[in-house]
């Protein structure tokens, strides 16, 4: 069942997100990888992926799993880019709140700190992790989806 908060989430996500690209995962719709959609059973060309196909896959494969509807909006979409751009959202979320496990627990936790304070601590973490992959040719795209999250996760609490 497709939330209010996961569809605002999915909106923001397709800020960073565009069309139909070939890039280091190949075929990629929606940021939406031939290899992620056919294992959830679409069988089409990947140019034609339908977006409300890869909106399902996003909430099946990467909003569910990790637990985001427990969340602020503002972290649960980080939890959702990271999960879906590539990073440890749950780990760093774990780090910032002090080892809390992943679910009711940990939202618990989070629902007494400021939901800014957590996603400041949790982009200088992935600033941090994107840092270290050292491939400079993607560089301005990963700052670029960072500023992208700061500036539209604040209009979303």
């Amino acid at each position: 069942m497709t939330t209010a908060k996961f569809q605002t989430c999915w909106k923001l996500l397709l800020l960073n997100e565009g069309g139909f690209v070939v890039d280091n995962g190949g075929a990629t719709k929606f940021g939406v990888t031939s290899r992620v959609a056919y294992k959830w059973g679409y069988r089409g060309a990947m140019e034609e992926l339908p977006e409300d196909t890869a909106m399902a896959i996003a909430e099946q494969e990467y909003w569910q799993p990790f637990g985001c509807e427990l969340y602020p909006t503002p972290i649960a979409f980080q939890i959702l880019d990271t999960a879906y751009n590539g990073g440890h959202p749950i780990q760093w979320l774990q780090e910032i709140v002090g080892g809390r496990q992943l679910g009711q627990d940990l939202a618990d936790v989070i629902g007494f700190v400021n939901p800014w304070e957590v996603v400041a601590r949790f982009n200088a973490k992935r600033l941090r992790y994107l840092a270290s992959l050292k491939q400079p040719q993607y560089a301005n795209g990963r700052m670029n989806r960072m500023a992208t999250n700061l500036e539209q996760g604040a209009l979303h609490e």
